[in-house]
């Protein structure tokens, strides 16, 4: 829930909110989350029989879920270009992982298929790409007017087609060959996926024409 509600909080923000600064509703809802999130963590580590070895596995979701803008914003303290850079890129980073607990909660059900699991894995990927570079290009990159501009050039990289919008951002440029990358690998997974089941489908239909053609047949041992 605490995943859904981040992401809800994280789109909302970034898509409808002001770019130089965060909303203190925005702040709120990430460290509530954060709470959630270390709570969680630390039960569970305490729960753990193997402590070190869990905290190991686990320091990438304890470190996201500090709540580093909470803790700038409560302190005041003056945050250099780079710090706050990072720091911006933190709610997007813990965004990315309640979406992939919405996704793994759809994937592991025992009525979705592989198709099923593509679709919403690869549009997970695109949808959170938008996000990323909507928020980073949004002002630096003249191209990228609206979140339109992000979901265009998201859907134009993922099937290596190329979109006429540049990143002009480290990250973003970074972003535009990971989302290609990402295109080039699972769409052969689609393509293979089609047809297997166009196969296994010719198959059955042959058989089936097979054991009517048997059935329908004489018998040579049968007397007239």
């Amino acid at each position: 829930i605490a995943g859904v509600v981040l992401l809800a909080a994280v789109s909302w923000e970034i898509i409808g909110g002001d770019h130089t600064r965060f909303s203190q509703s925005y702040l709120t809802v990430q460290l509530v989350v954060c709470i959630l999130f270390l709570c969680d963590f630390f039960v569970r580590w305490a729960a753990a029989e193997r402590k070190g070895r869990f905290f190991g596995r686990n320091i990438l979701f304890f470190l996201i879920s500090i709540p580093y803008l909470n803790i700038a914003d409560h302190s005041q303290t003056p945050l250099t270009q780079e710090a706050y850079y990072i720091f911006k890129l933190m709610p997007l980073v813990r965004g990315g992982y309640g979406l992939a607990v919405m996704v793994g909660w759809i994937t592991r059900s025992r009525v979705t298929n592989l198709l099923v699991s593509y679709v919403v894995t690869l549009l997970a990927l695109i949808y959170f790409s938008t996000l990323i570079f909507y928020q980073l290009e949004h002002g630096p990159n003249p191209n990228v007017t609206n979140y339109g501009s992000a979901v265009w050039w998201a859907f134009m990289n993922v099937t290596t087609v190329g979109a006429n919008i540049f990143a002009v951002t480290p990250m973003g440029k970074v972003l535009t060959v990971v989302l290609a990358a990402s295109g080039m690998m699972m769409f052969p997974i689609f393509t293979v996926y089609i047809t297997t089941k166009f196969q296994s489908h010719f198959k059955a239909q042959n058989a089936l024409h097979e054991r009517a053609g048997h059935e329908g047949s004489p018998d040579p041992d049968e007397p007239d």
